[in-house]
């Protein structure tokens, strides 16, 4: 195959990893180029939009992931770019001014430094031949050694590491050549450390991801783990990918024991970016967060109006005297309101919602919860 028939396959295949810049709203989703390849929005940092390539420099994996269609062991037609023909492809791309960045993973080529060599390798001629001083995410494969992992840093704008369950349980339900303390805890580990304030790689961006339903998980353990990912870590985002029933094996908890409809299995992924964007901006801690008896997230009720709802003591607000974290509780109440509504309230006592650009169901539910006396 050539270049491109080659990236059709590839950038198709990326789709499946989320841990990248992309947004929520949907101005921000991902999209298909003519030419087949995902696009990513990007909000740059001056103002103003653009897009950025992704894709996987090899759909070829030794893994045994049971979640991943690039597994081992499923028939899929298998194709690899070499470092020098997707650095030349992205600076042609970059040249149409057509991108803005690049993402760049792989399948497991042979062993983890193997394929660290050959992701390093595009970065480093983007870098160091084409000149390049703009943006690269990085994958950095599981079980990579420390010294590919400070190359990596040394090369990229932004790296993931996909932690992918909560646990050493049930990452061994899901695969039986992945170690999870080892090949994904430790290089999590080291990246907090080499990208701590003050150090080195300090500027460097962090995340990773879960897939939400592969496996038995409940959704506590799910935000147990995230809240130590930016408490202990100090990662920049923490990323969910629901699980797709069909594309995995057959054995494994997601595809035999899953009670979840596709729509719901969406709904409980968005349930998690909730209780994130709570966790990152709200102030919640994991203690915070409501669960029902089986350690999940209600399906039907949003965390917050769910936490509301479970406090009735602590409500109404005293819209004039409370502090902003106080009324970040309020349902309906969301950080640009709140910001709108203590920079009122410096100019006077307040007495009404008005201008708060609160209308319909969140007005009505922010009244319920607030009064002016």
């Amino acid at each position: 195959m050539d270049t491109l028939a080659k990236l059709k396959i590839l950038s198709a295949a990326s789709q499946y990893d989320l841990a990248c810049a992309c947004g929520t709203h949907d101005q921000d989703h991902r999209r298909r180029g003519t030419d087949g390849k995902w696009l990513y929005p990007v909000t740059l940092a001056g103002g103003g939009r653009a897009i950025m390539l992704k894709t996987l420099l090899s759909n070829a994996c030794t893994n045994d992931c049971k979640y991943c269609p690039l597994r081992r062991d499923t028939n899929i037609r298998r194709c690899a770019l070499n470092p020098d023909e997707t650095a030349r492809t992205f600076m042609d791309y970059l040249a149409r001014r057509n991108i803005f960045g690049l993402f760049l993973s792989s399948g497991v080529i042979g062993s983890p430094d193997r394929t660290m060599e050959q992701l390093n390798a595009v970065a480093a001629l983007l870098r160091r031949k084409h000149r390049f001083r703009g943006y690269i995410h990085l994958k950095i494969i599981p079980g990579a050694s420390d010294a590919a992992i400070r190359e990596t840093l040394s090369l990229a704008s932004a790296v993931s590491i996909n932690i992918e369950t909560p646990g050493e349980a049930h990452c061994r339900k899901l695969s039986g050549r992945k170690r999870f303390l080892e090949d994904i805890i430790h290089p999590l580990k080291l990246v907090a450390r080499l990208t701590a304030k003050g150090e080195r790689y300090a500027r460097i961006r962090t995340t990773t991801q879960f897939v939400v339903g592969a496996s038995d998980e409940t959704d506590a353990e799910i935000v147990n783990y995230m809240f130590g990912l930016y408490d202990r870590l100090r990662l920049n985002r923490v990323y969910f990918s629901a699980y797709q029933a069909g594309l995995g094996a057959p054995d494994i908890p997601g595809e035999t024991g899953g009670e979840l409809n596709p729509q719901d299995r969406l709904r409980r992924e968005h349930r998690l970016y909730q209780v994130d964007f709570l966790i990152r901006k709200y102030g919640f801690k994991t203690e915070d967060i409501p669960f029902d008896r089986r350690n999940n997230l209600s399906l039907d009720q949003d965390p917050k109006e769910h936490w509301a709802a479970l406090h009735p003591e602590f409500y109404p607000i005293k819209v004039n005297q409370a502090d902003r974290e106080t009324l970040l509780r309020v349902p309906g109440l969301g950080l640009l309101t709140v910001a709108r509504l203590l920079d009122r309230r410096r100019e006077g006592r307040l007495n009404d919602l008005q201008g708060m650009n609160l209308r319909g169901h969140r007005l009505q539910k922010a009244l319920a919860h607030i009064r002016f006396d």
